[in-house]
């Protein structure tokens, strides 16, 4: 009789299938959440292909949901930011960034809404990654001497703080740009040796 090594076990295909649970909820609510913030959990659970005890297994109220999908929507953008300093010059970087952030404000609006009504936990969720992600952006933008030395992430989330105030349903892409341009051209105005 072959006896197993107790420390090596083989994957366990339930967990597997526990995760490509989740991660469809999780697909299907981005989409049926950003269209419509009223969307019942049960058209989700429907969409997704799993039954109610599965989806509240994962999710036990629409908080929850709200709230992982805010997560992980925020860590996505909050990841680009190291993705394009890899491949760009930083101001080039930076500024992608800002079009990548814009993008995900705008297009999510039923999402939006549907974090108003799930704020207890909102906030916590979403600072860090992103507050992250500016550091990362404007100190290597510093040190290439591309900006003004000193700006912090609070005074950049500010200076884009206007991106909220945009209509989702109207031009926002061309307001967007401009805004952000603006905010650049704000950025590099007292950069060393401007």
């Amino acid at each position: 009789m072959a006896h197993r090594d107790p420390g090596t076990r083989r994957p366990d295909p339930r967990r597997s299938d526990a995760r490509r649970n989740r991660e469809r909820i999780l697909e299907v609510a981005l989409a049926e959440l950003t269209r419509c913030a009223d969307t019942p959990l049960s058209t989700i659970a429907r969409k997704a292909g799993v039954g109610q005890g599965t989806f509240y297994r994962n999710f036990p109220d629409r908080e929850a949901l709200v709230l992982e999908v805010y997560r992980q929507e925020v860590r996505e953008v909050a990841e680009s930011a190291a993705q394009l300093l890899a491949t760009r010059p930083p101001d080039r970087a930076l500024r992608a960034w800002m079009d990548r952030l814009a993008r995900y404000a705008l297009t999510k609006a039923g999402l939006a809404q549907a974090l108003r009504g799930a704020t207890s936990g909102l906030m916590a969720v979403g600072r860090g990654p992103v507050t992250s992600a500016v550091t990362l952006l404007l100190r290597a933008n510093e040190e290439a001497g591309t900006i003004r030395p000193g700006v912090t992430a609070d005074d950049f989330l500010l200076a884009i703080a206007g991106l909220w105030q945009l209509d989702p349903q109207g031009d926002w892409e061309a307001r967007a740009g401009r805004l952000l341009d603006l905010v650049m051209d704000g950025l590099r105005a007292g950069r060393p040796g401007a």
